[in-house]
């Protein structure tokens, strides 16, 4: 008995440490793409089309990102 305890008590701390990493990864890529969206602010594009081109880049990068995530 004391052996599945054990078990248990190592699956629950394994599964809270997993879910600690899922979180602060998911913090980390939304701190970068935050910041990849205040540089564009930042810019004070002069134009629309200026605007949509930065936004296009970054959703290229997103792409891309998405792209070599999926082929891991």
């Amino acid at each position: 008995m004391a052996q599945l305890d054990s078990s248990a008590a190592f699956i629950k701390e394994y599964q809270e440490r997993f879910e600690k990493k899922i979180r602060d990864n998911e913090v980390a890529l939304l701190e970068h793409w935050k910041a990849q969206l205040d540089k564009i602010e930042s810019m004070r594009p002069d134009s629309i089309a200026s605007l949509q081109l930065q936004i296009r880049k970054l959703s290229e990068m997103m792409a891309n990102r998405i792209k070599v995530l999926k082929k891991a």
